[in-house]
């Protein structure tokens, strides 16, 4: 609970200087070009509160709402891995008014771990992929070990004992921690949380011992000394983790994986408002001072758009389907 009440905290004191680093952005000028948005604009996050997604889009949020003149909120609906989220907004009216914080693993994975989602691609409209970051896996500092080397030395002589954590069933965090299983023999067990802040309070207290998590909750836990990093999925190393290799660098590149956060709407949206939406979400992610706060987040603020954001998840959902299939996993729906 103490744990807890830090990170509440800890979120609380950088909500308050989000909101006063964002009212200083002056979007007098944008508001001009764009004509006002009738009603509230619904962001809709399959996570829980305070992780990742919940950084990004309460920066993005704020800045298309006086983009557009009118405000905005964000509602997370947590649930069968964001299927729940997406299905609501499938089930809302294609104004324009509710819109989709889409993740790679919902656009990428969702389709090939679960039978029925009761939503699909072709419901939404990609509109933006806003930011985009590797995973890191990182162990409690009670582990014998201070690089991969170690740990997996440490695993192997503890196999069967140990569970590695995941920040959700079905995401890159568990089929990474399915593939290092598989790929070292170590007798893992799966434990999922619902989204990476539970899963990171529970890595820096030691109910969980390691796991891959998303850059952005565990950084300034690495920093501290609460957490361990032994490697990035990423191709080169990270800005903000300069120190950690990459496991290409480690001799083993098949961990690669970047994971990515955007912007989806409705597919029968009418085009003239997909494209003021649009419009508003380039706006933002274009905003220098928008950038600066992702950026400080731990996020590589990417910006695509159109056909080749659409593209991108198709290659990406090819992808995963194969890595889906050689673990055989399928989940509940």
């Amino acid at each position: 609970m103490q744990q807890n009440r830090r990170w509440q905290h800890a979120w609380q004191r950088n909500g308050r200087r989000l909101k006063a680093a964002l009212a200083a952005l002056g979007l007098s000028l944008l508001q001009a070009a764009f004509p006002a948005q009738a009603e509230q604009l619904k962001f809709i996050v399959g996570t829980s509160a305070g992780g990742s997604i919940d950084a990004y889009v309460r920066v993005i949020a704020e800045h298309m709402s006086k983009t557009l003149g009118t405000t905005a909120i964000v509602e997370s609906r947590v649930g069968n891995s964001s299927n729940m989220a997406a299905q609501s907004v499938v089930l809302a009216p294609a104004d324009g008014n509710t819109i989709m914080v889409g993740t790679m693993a919902l656009a990428e994975i969702n389709p090939h771990v679960f039978n029925h989602p009761n939503w699909s691609m072709k419901d939404f409209l990609p509109l933006i992929k806003g930011v985009e970051a590797p995973l890191v896996l990182v162990a409690n500092q009670s582990v014998p070990a201070n690089n991969f080397a170690e740990f997996l030395d440490w695993a192997r002589k503890k196999s069967g004992t140990l569970t590695y954590a995941s920040y959700s069933p079905g995401t890159p965090s568990h089929f990474l921690g399915a593939l290092l299983n598989e790929k070292f023999d170590l007798n893992l067990a799966h434990v999922p949380y619902r989204g990476s802040a539970p899963q990171v309070i529970d890595l820096v207290a030691g109910h969980a011992l390691f796991g891959f998590t998303q850059t952005q909750s565990a950084i300034p836990n690495i920093e501290s000394g609460k957490l361990k990093a032994f490697g990035v999925t990423s191709t080169k190393r990270f800005f903000q983790l300069p120190q950690t290799p990459t496991f290409a660098e480690l001799g083993y590149p098949e961990f690669y994986t970047g994971i990515w956060f955007g912007l989806l709407i409705r597919a029968a949206t009418p085009p003239d408002v997909a494209d003021r939406l649009l419009k508003a979400a380039v706006a933002a992610h274009a905003d220098p001072k928008v950038r600066e706060l992702l950026v400080a987040q731990g996020f590589e603020v990417s910006g695509q758009t159109g056909e080749a954001f659409r593209k991108s998840i198709e290659e990406g959902s090819a992808r995963w389907a194969r890595l889906v299939k050689s673990t055989g996993f399928k989940a509940l729906d």
